[in-house]
């Protein structure tokens, strides 16, 4: 029996073998898309791949046939032509859907590879069956099981490049998907030739099928479509691979604001309820654990109990050692707190040297006395500041509620006994009495109309004129804050703003006064009074992190310049943190804000030091000022004050002057500004107004024009 001998195209076959590469560089990208946890995603991409990636192969068999002459005229059936583009689809949604597995073990793998290869099979000896000759084809059996094989082997190799490729990323992965869809090609192409040979047509053989599917135009339409659907869905499929990209991009910022954005919520958790110092609990917590741990006692058989612990002696320590080993100091006694108290008990800084143990679950009043003890016996201990012991102690103040009255006034009341045992020497505890209950009372009273007065007008601001006394001019005025209270007349500073601190209302005070001050300059302004106003910075304002903020927003409100405010600082406050001093110091300074150091030479710093402050005006406690007629140690002190100032270039302000000898030696010294009740007392804003319109009050001494504002 004689056979026809084929002839192949070569460019025909390289055309094929083309398709077959980059129907499985498809394939390969499909396979990144079907695995997905969205199983909507996954579907939709296995539902158009296999549509997609089953005409590649399809259409590669197709052209194969193109590149296969004969010397008689083939065609195709319509009916087995389609069954065969539906063999290819089906394979290619197997492939698919073992690719979109979680992970391929060796039996999905060998038993998924044979049905893919049966697939593949099916669609070439299908769409070669297509072909009716008559006599029918002769088969080469062995050709036809090594095609098979190739088959087989094609579809493993497949599987396991979609596993391998699936999951990588970046520009070295898109290579090694280029050689495996090359590689995977080759071996498609190499199934479908071996086919081809195992097909022996006989000589004489007439194609039935000639008048159906065929011809090279219909072949070329084939080819050109099926290219144009495997580069759609590369297009497609690298767009998506883009989108997501982005999309997790997107996501790993949305998870790291999120995660910024925590711990900025726990940055500033930390910093409204936690003190920065010793990382106590603050009064805001403390207050809010007491009301919580009041409304789980009333009612029951237990009781609670809080102790307020003062260090005895602390003061001098401070003033002596410096702000920062007293820092040190309070944070040891912080800890030595935390250590003697009970594990379930709340230990809390409420300002100062002031801490309040807060103890729950209290059955006996003996142990509160016993961690009081503890307390005591633990302060006691030297503390090492620099290289040197320091011995101090602590005064603790015990109330236990219900036993020692309402639990609105615990605190008070145990302020109280803190003061009792610090009355009867320091270093012990004092359990709450009703005796001591009057104070308590009056302070809890008064810091109630303190907090009404604040909202309610009855604070003002009183103006002390600072004298050149050369020129007789006004240079600027001090306020000082004043509190009438409705029923017990005037309230002195001395007795209120210790209260303010104490029940955490001084913050309140002093933005009061910025913004009370700022309005005062406008007004006076609008009236033709040019005057700059000194205010009064506390260490509790130093600590607030939007304190230049706020002082910038008033300037702006009420429309002043910053040169006519004057911050003054005491040097004990600006040496308390440094830190603090220095952040604001720059931050006032940079707004325009004038600063001064107030109560020079009462604390332990030098000049040398405060020269690194932008500081403009240094101002002279009145204690020395008060013996310069009596002591030459005195006019020894300020001389030197007033001479390295000038050298540092700052102005060097004197208060306290009551005499008119005090006013000579200073303005002999060279003292730039005085200030004192001998030129004028503090007054109220429109005295003060009155005055630089030439009626001068009775108790002031010259006669004086308001100051242009010269430069500080």
């Amino acid at each position: 029996m004689n056979f026809l001998i084929p002839r192949y195209d070569p460019w025909v076959v390289a055309a094929s073998v083309l398709i077959a590469a980059f129907a499985s560089y498809v394939a390969l990208d499909l396979a990144r898309r079907v695995h997905t946890r969205d199983r909507i995603v996954s579907r939709t991409w296995s539902a158009a791949g296999s549509l997609v990636l089953g005409t590649g192969i399809w259409s590669m068999h197709f052209v194969g046939m193109l590149a296969y002459s004969l010397p008689i005229e083939l065609g195709y059936t319509y009916a087995l032509t389609a069954l065969s583009w539906l063999a290819a689809v089906a394979v290619s949604a197997l492939a698919l859907r073992l690719a979109a597995r979680h992970r391929l073990g060796a039996k999905p793998l060998l038993y998924g590879s044979a049905a893919m290869a049966a697939g593949i099979c099916a669609m070439h000896y299908l769409g070669m069956a297509a072909i009716d000759v008559a006599p029918g084809i002769q088969w080469h059996w062995p050709m036809v099981a090594a095609s098979a094989l190739i088959a087989w082997g094609a579809s493993a190799a497949a599987l396991l490049l979609f596993f391998l490729l699936r999951e990588s990323e970046g520009g070295q992965a898109r290579l090694l998907q280029l050689g495996a869809a090359v590689v995977m090609g080759l071996a498609i192409s190499g199934m479908h030739y071996a086919g081809m040979a195992a097909a022996g047509f006989v000589e004489g053989s007439v194609c039935l099928s000639a008048g159906e599917l065929g011809g090279k135009s219909l072949g070329l339409m084939v080819m050109a479509a099926t290219l144009l659907m495997l580069m759609l869905t590369l297009f497609t499929s690298v767009l998506d691979a883009r989108l997501r990209g982005r999309t997790m991009q997107l996501a790993r910022s949305l998870k790291e604001a999120n995660h910024q954005l925590q711990e900025a919520n726990e940055e500033l958790h930390r910093r409204a309820f936690l003190d920065p110092l010793t990382d106590l609990p603050n009064r805001v917590l403390f207050d809010d654990r007491l009301g919580h741990a009041l409304a789980r006692t009333d009612g029951g058989k237990e009781k609670l109990a809080v102790l307020f612990v003062d260090l005895d002696g602390f003061k001098p320590v401070n003033d002596s050692f410096g702000h920062s080993l007293g820092d040190a100091v309070l944070r040891d006694a912080a800890d030595r707190l935390r250590a003697v108290a009970r594990g379930t008990d709340t230990v809390a800084r409420i300002g100062g040297d002031g801490f309040v143990v807060l103890m729950e679950n209290v059955v006996y009043a003996a142990d509160c006395t016993a961690v009081a003890r503890r307390i005591v016996e633990a302060i006691r201990a030297p503390f090492l500041v620099g290289q040197r012991p320091v011995q101090i102690s602590a005064s603790v103040g015990i109330v236990v509620y219900p036993d020692h009255g309402e639990k609105h006034k615990l605190v008070a009341c145990a302020d109280a006994a803190m003061y009792a045992a610090k009355r009867a020497g320091g270093g012990n505890y004092a359990m709450f009495e009703s005796r001591m209950g009057t104070n308590a009372e009056e302070q809890l009273s008064l810091q109630s109309d303190l907090r009404l007065a604040i909202q309610g007008g009855q604070l003002a601001l009183h103006y002390q004129p600072k004298i050149d006394g050369r020129r007789n001019q006004i240079r600027g005025v001090e306020a000082l804050l004043r509190w009438t209270h409705p029923t017990l007349g005037p309230i002195s500073p001395l007795v209120f703003i210790p209260l303010a601190e104490r029940f955490g209302l001084i913050n309140a005070l002093g933005h009061w006064v910025i913004e009370e001050a700022c309005r005062q300059v406008a007004q006076w302004e609008d009236e033709g009074l040019l005057m700059r106003v000194a205010i009064n910075l506390s260490a509790h304002q130093l600590r607030e992190p939007d304190l230049v903020e706020r002082i910038a927003d008033a300037l702006g409100r009420h429309r002043i310049s910053a040169e006519r405010l004057l911050c003054e600082i005491t040097e004990s406050v600006a040496m308390e943190d440094v830190t603090a001093t220095q952040r604001v110091f720059d931050g006032l300074s940079r707004i325009g804000v004038f600063l001064a150091i107030d109560d020079f030479g009462t604390g332990y710093s030098s000049l040398s030091y405060l020269r690194q402050l932008p500081a403009r005006q240094l101002k002279i406690d009145r204690s020395f000022v008060s013996d310069l007629e009596t002591s030459a140690d005195a006019r020894a002190v300020v001389d030197a004050v007033v001479r390295l100032s000038h050298a540092l270039g700052l102005r060097v302000v004197a208060e306290g002057v009551e005499t008119a000898g005090q006013r000579d030696i200073l303005l002999g010294m060279g003292c730039d500004e005085l200030q004192g009740f001998f030129f004028a007392r503090p007054m109220p804003a429109d005295q003060l107004l009155a005055w630089s319109l030439g009626r001068r009050p009775a108790d002031t001494h010259g006669d004086f024009s308001p100051s242009v504002l010269a430069p500080l």
